[in-house]
């Protein structure tokens, strides 16, 4: 490898690392102030934003079968049952065709 590929590894190493350490001190900041509860919330945001994103421009099927997986989520509070549930729903709904 030449000089310019090192350089260019250095340079995302120490990109990498810097990243690393600006999460940890604005953490520790947010950790201090008022608005500490937020990062209570911060997964399942990220679970919410990760569904919406793969449901965006999919089928009717899919989001029947969303909407169904969601209401065992509310009424059992079950993991296992919310998939289930989802799963279930949707193939019922793409093997009729609907």
């Amino acid at each position: 490898m030449t000089g310019s590929h090192w350089a260019v590894i250095g340079v995302l190493a120490i990109a990498a690392f810097s990243i690393r350490v600006v999460g940890l001190i604005a953490g520790g900041r947010i950790r201090a102030s008022r608005h500490s509860w937020v990062l209570d919330e911060v997964p399942g945001l990220i679970v919410v934003c990760l569904v919406a994103a793969s449901l965006a421009g999919q089928p009717v099927q899919t989001w029947i079968g969303a909407a169904a997986a969601f209401g065992a989520a509310v009424l059992t509070n079950n993991v296992i049952a919310t998939m289930i549930v989802g799963v279930i729903i949707y193939a019922g709904l793409t093997m009729n065709g609907i």
